[in-house]
C-alpha cells in the first residue's frame, strides 16, 4: 500500500529526520536545508530542466552537491543521432548557490567560467536563459526557452534510505510542460514550438548514501491531441511506502505501483522494455542516442547511460482506459553515481 500524502505538512521532524515517508502529486512538503540532521558536506540541491521535441532537445542543469557543485549544458540532434556537452565542476558550495526552498517561486543562477545560466521562476511560467563561451571549441552556446507551468499534478516523493536515516531523497517531477524558445550554438538555431516541444523539470533535495544505481524513465508529448507522459524508476532509496511510477494525462497524475526496467547492458542502443506489475503500462524504447556520462575524479563518480528514443506500446488510466503510445520521445537511464 502506498503512502499518499494529502496535506500539507513538514519534510523532516524535529530530529532533521525525514518525517513522513510517501509521494503527493502537489507539492505539500515544506522543505528546509538548516533543518537537516546530516553534515553540510551531503546536502545535495539540484534543478534540472530537458526540453525535447521529435527532432532536437536540451537540457540544462545547476546542481549544489555539498562538497562541490556542476553546471552542465547538453544538447541534442535526434536527427543526426549526436549529441555534444560541456561540463562545469567546482568545489566547496556548501548551499552558496542558494537553491529555492520550493519548486513553486524563486529564482536560480550561476555565472563564471564561461557559464551564464538564470532560470526564473513566474506565476505560471519559467524562464531558462542560458549562455556559454566556447561551448565547443570556437562556438558559442546561447538558449532562451519560454515554458508554460500549468497547473497540473506532478509527482513528489520523500523517500528514506534504510542504512542511514539521516539520508532522504526529496523529489518533484513535472512534465509535459509546452515549451517555446531557441537554442543556438554557433550559426545553428533551433526553435521550439510550443505545439511539439516539451519539458521536464527534474527538482531535487535531500542528503544520499554515497554509492547508489538508479533507473529513471521520463517522456512528454501528446497522445489523442492531450498533453502525456510518464515518470518511472526505483533504485534510489527505500521505496517500500512509495514508488515514483506514474501517468500523466491532461493534467491528472494516474499513480502506479512497481516498474520493471529490461536493458541489454551490453549494448544500450538495443530496445528498452518497460513492465508493471499490474499491467497497466507497457512499453518499448527503440534507442536513438546513448549519452553517456563518465564524470570521474576518484571521490566523485557519475557513470551510466541515458538513453533517449521513441516509446510505443500502451498504458491504463485510473478509469481503465486504455491509450496507444505511438513513437513518443522520451529517455530512459541506467546510472551509478558515487558522491
Amino acid at each position: 500500500m502506498q503512502n499518499r500524502i494529502t496535506e500539507r505538512q513538514k519534510l523532516l521532524n524535529n530530529q532533521g529526520l525525514l518525517a513522513n515517508p510517501g509521494y503527493a502529486i502537489r507539492p505539500l512538503f515544506d522543505y528546509s536545508r538548516q533543518e537537516i540532521a546530516a553534515s553540510k558536506w551531503r546536502i545535495k540541491e539540484w534543478d534540472y530542466y530537458a526540453t525535447l521535441n521529435d527532432h532536437f532537445g536540451v537540457s540544462f542543469t545547476i546542481a549544489d552537491l555539498g562538497y562541490s557543485f556542476l553546471i552542465s549544458a547538453v544538447m541534442l540532434d535526434f536527427d543526426k543521432k549526436t549529441y555534444t556537452k560541456k561540463t562545469k565542476i567546482g568545489w566547496f558550495s556548501f548551499g552558496k548557490l542558494n537553491l529555492p526552498k520550493t519548486s513553486l517561486e524563486g529564482n536560480v543562477s550561476y555565472h563564471g567560467g564561461g557559464f551564464d545560466f538564470d532560470f526564473i521562476r513566474e506565476k505560471d511560467q519559467r524562464k531558462l536563459i542560458c549562455k556559454i563561451k566556447d561551448y565547443q571549441v570556437g562556438v558559442d552556446l546561447e538558449s532562451e526557452l519560454l515554458i508554460e507551468a500549468p497547473d497540473d499534478d506532478s509527482i513528489v516523493m520523500a523517500t528514506p534510505w534504510k542504512e542511514n536515516k539521516k539520508a532522504f531523497y526529496f523529489n518533484q517531477k513535472i512534465n509535459c510542460m509546452p515549451t517555446t524558445g531557441f537554442v543556438k550554438v554557433g550559426n545553428e538555431k533551433s526553435e521550439f514550438k510550443k505545439e511539439n516541444s516539451f519539458t521536464v523539470l527534474d527538482w531535487g533535495r535531500g542528503v544520499w548514501t554515497y554509492k547508489n544505481t538508479w533507473y529513471w524513465g521520463s517522456a512528454s508529448g501528446l497522445v489523442n491531441g492531450k498533453r502525456f507522459g510518464f515518470n518511472i524508476g526505483y533504485g534510489f532509496g527505500d521505496t517500500s511506502k512509495a514508488s515514483e511510477n506514474i501517468i500523466f494525462y491532461d493534467g491528472i497524475g494516474h499513480k502506479l505501483d512497481q516498474i520493471k526496467f529490461e536493458i541489454d547492458t551490453t549494448n544500450y542502443l538495443n530496445p528498452w522494455k518497460f513492465s508493471s506489475n499490474d499491467q497497466r503500462f507497457e512499453l518499448t524504447m527503440t534507442p536513438l542516442i546513448d549519452r553517456q556520462d563518465d564524470t570521474n575524479f576518484i571521490i566523485i563518480k557519475n557513470l551510466g547511460h541515458q538513453v533517449f528514443g521513441k516509446f510505443n506500446g500502451y498504458v491504463i488510466l485510473d478509469d481503465g482506459s486504455k491509450l496507444e503510445i505511438k513513437n513518443l520521445l522520451g529517455f530512459a537511464e541506467q546510472i551509478t553515481n558515487h558522491y
